[in-house]
């Protein structure tokens, strides 16, 4: 149950970030809410996912779903460039995270 907790404060994190692009565009109440959820969350579930999972793999998992979740949201849906070598360092990013689990 870890991992799902784990996961689901990534996606939160990555609706975060996607808040503060928003909040850059509008500043209003309902921007600023939106930013407290999404990291409010993130952070709650990321506590779940700490309470059974080592801190240094639950933080880079979390880290790395927010960080390539948040360039790949910019990509699709904020239209940022959509280079071939920001996909190919967003991959590296997910295979230092799948590959710091599996030496732990």
């Amino acid at each position: 149950m870890a991992w799902v907790f784990l996961v689901i404060a990534g996606f939160f994190e990555m609706f975060g970030v996607a808040m503060i692009h928003r909040w850059n565009q509008n500043r209003n109440w309902k921007s600023i809410s939106f930013i407290i959820v999404g990291f409010g969350a993130s952070f709650l579930f990321l506590a779940f996912a700490m309470e059974s999972l080592p801190m240094g793999i639950a933080y880079a998992v979390w880290t790395g779903i927010g960080a390539s979740g948040g360039a790949v949201i910019g990509m699709l849906i904020y239209g940022e460039p959509k280079e071939w070598r920001r996909i190919i360092f967003i991959f590296m990013i997910l295979s230092a995270t799948v590959g710091l689990k599996l030496v732990s």
